[in-house]
């Protein structure tokens, strides 16, 4: 029996069936008892728990947001990414996904082994490359005759993109993203076998009016050293880090020694811009304060002290005579 709630009448029709030996309460026993046959298909190795995809999920959306930031500054047009799904799929099958002619971008990522694949649609590269040669983002789909300048120009790109990698995977592992390979044709890459079990994540892009997919593979080999780090309860834990007491001395030591801009203010003043242009040589601008009044001594830009002008040694100097009080800035002193 499943643990799904019955209703009173589908309990009453079990208990008429019980009395009157249609059903036999021994046969449900034994129904119970036995186990419970499941498919499972070896070309389709699940290696990685429902657990461990969410974390992967939770990685790139995190990287999703980088590339929009990135993708809005350098082409100066609306920029969206978000994921899409992320599945563990044998790398065959991933391969067959994907069209015959797109942009393939192999990185490799140390200190982790092996190599991840950025697949990116041809609509959306050719309308980035259009948008960053001054174009308005129009797309083509000629990328079985690619120049040498718009390999290099594409390559560059998601170079640079992929460098946000290494920022989404920070609180994971440190890795260095290095590209390694840039290819157009999907049956000339050989990252892993056939059978190795991948994991796809894939990006909804739209740059401008133009929309497609990117695609990030990566095999089993790559993640199998920090499986145990994409576990929940490794991204619930908080790690205090307590800093050791001669650290916090020489902390102490160089918040000491740091130089802050002391300046005493004598007055301010508000003139009109056609007034200040014509200031000359010899002109007097009137200030808000007495000769008499005591000044302000402001510490960086954060008014701290009340001081009067004088000398000390023949020098100018102002002696400090009360703190400000009050204001947003008294807490901080």
């Amino acid at each position: 029996m499943s643990g799904e709630v019955l209703s009173q009448n589908e309990i009453d029709a079990l208990l008429s069936a019980l009395s009157t030996g249609e059903m036999d309460a021994d046969e449900l026993k034994k129904e119970q008892l036995e186990k419970k046959v499941k498919v499972y298909d070896f070309k389709r190795a699940l290696r990685f728990s429902k657990d461990q995809i969410r974390s992967l999920t939770r990685i790139h959306e995190n990287f999703a947001r980088l590339l929009t930031t990135f993708f809005s500054a350098q082409l100066r047009t609306y920029v969206q990414i978000t994921v899409a799904s992320a599945d563990q799929i044998p790398y065959e099958e991933f391969i067959r996904s994907i069209p015959k002619m797109t942009i393939l971008n192999v990185f490799e990522v140390p200190p982790l082994d092996g190599r991840i694949l950025l697949e990116v649609n041809p609509n959306i590269a050719y309308a980035l490359m259009d948008r960053m040669m001054g174009g308005r983002g129009s797309s083509i789909n000629k990328i079985d005759n690619l120049t040498e300048i718009e390999t290099k120009i594409m390559s560059n790109t998601f170079e640079r993109a992929f460098e946000n990698y290494m920022e989404a995977w920070n609180n994971i592992v440190e890795i260095e993203p290095q590209l390694m390979d840039f290819e157009v044709n999907p049956q000339f890459l050989q990252m892993v076998t056939p059978n190795e079990t991948v994991v796809v994540i894939s990006l909804n892009t739209t740059i401008g009016e133009t929309s497609g997919m990117m695609n990030i593979c990566i095999p089993h080999v790559v993640l199998e050293p920090i499986i145990p780090k994409l576990s929940v309860h490794y991204w619930m834990q908080s790690e205090k880090k307590e800093r050791k007491p001669e650290e916090i001395g020489r902390l102490e030591m160089h918040i000491q020694r740091a130089d802050v801009p002391i300046v005493g203010e004598l007055g301010t003043s508000e003139i009109s811009i056609q007034d200040f242009l014509m200031l000359d040589i010899g002109d007097v601008i009137e200030l808000n304060k007495q000769i008499d009044e005591p000044l302000v001594l402001k510490v960086g830009d954060i008014p701290k002290f009340i001081g009067q002008p004088g000398k000390v040694n023949k020098k100018i100097a102002i002696q400090v005579l009360d703190n400000v009080k009050g204001g947003d800035d008294d807490d901080e002193r």
